[in-house]
């Protein structure tokens, strides 16, 4: 009998300090070297801080300090489950202007493994 299953790892965490958010967007730590399955974002800035996955467009507003979690797998598309694609970065831009704390990402995906 095989194992299916899948297990849930983590990759390390992402941070930017409150002094390099800026007002235009800039990448939170390095690309998702997997395909990410469910991310925290946590600003423990003492500001509200806007996040793209583009770099681009706004796309989560985040106050300082407050959390976002991103539950991708929880749904389902029609070819099976969702995700964010592996070499995604998630930036992030001020609104207001921190001086203290950082910006996290935590980032977890699915593993064949026993």
């Amino acid at each position: 009998m095989s194992n299916l299953a899948i297990r849930l790892q983590a990759e390390p965490i992402r941070s930017l300090a409150a002094g390099s958010v800026v007002a235009g967007y800039t990448a939170i730590g390095d690309a998702l070297a997997n395909p990410a399955r469910l991310i925290i974002l946590n600003n423990l800035t003492d500001e509200s801080v806007m996040i793209s996955f583009d770099g681009v467009e706004d796309h989560v507003a985040i106050a300082g300090p407050g959390s976002f979690v991103l539950d991708i797998t929880s749904n389902k598309g029609v070819a099976g489950a969702l995700f964010l694609a592996q070499g995604s970065t998630i930036y992030v831009k001020r609104i207001g202007t921190p001086t203290t704390g950082s910006v996290y990402v935590s980032t977890f995906y699915g593993d064949n493994g026993y």
